[in-house]
């Protein structure tokens, strides 16, 4: 699991999460195969930082929005690269959970296609399920 901290602000939300507001999100990867590898793994889980770090800590003190927010603009001339946009979206804790599953999913193939001598990842790892935690007691899951 891996920690991240976040803003984010629901533009379509009737409620108080239109305003921004952050979370201390927990980000669960869960892969799996049909056996394991002459390691006695499913793969080293060194790859896995290799896999998401760098993507996730764009996401580390960054407020996502909707491209679409009338805010959107004023917040990404005045704090730049802290702010990811998602095109027509509100980033709900289910659209990063199917992000993070989209490009988890391109990483694990590059590793297939391209393996490290030290670490390959063989064709059948699949990654199967990317749980995205909001608080301690709510999370949204986005998988296979």
């Amino acid at each position: 699991m891996i920690e991240v901290e976040n803003g984010h602000l629901l533009s379509k939300h009737p409620d108080k999460c239109r305003f921004p507001h952050g979370h201390t999100r927990k980000v669960e990867l869960i892969f799996e195969a049909d056996s394991l590898d002459n390691h006695e793994m499913v793969f080293d889980f060194k790859l896995i930082k290799k896999m998401v770090e760098d993507f996730l800590e764009t996401y580390d003190h960054a407020l996502c929005m909707n491209t679409e927010d009338p805010k959107f603009e004023f917040f990404k001339d005045a704090y730049g690269e802290r702010i990811i946009g998602f095109e027509g979206l509100d980033p709900t804790t289910e659209v990063m959970a199917k992000t993070i599953f989209d490009h988890t999913s391109g990483q694990l193939q590059h590793h297939i296609d391209n393996p490290d001598p030290e670490y390959p990842v063989r064709a059948e790892v699949r990654l199967k399920t990317i749980r995205v935690w909001e608080t301690t007691s709510s999370w949204a899951e986005y998988g296979v």
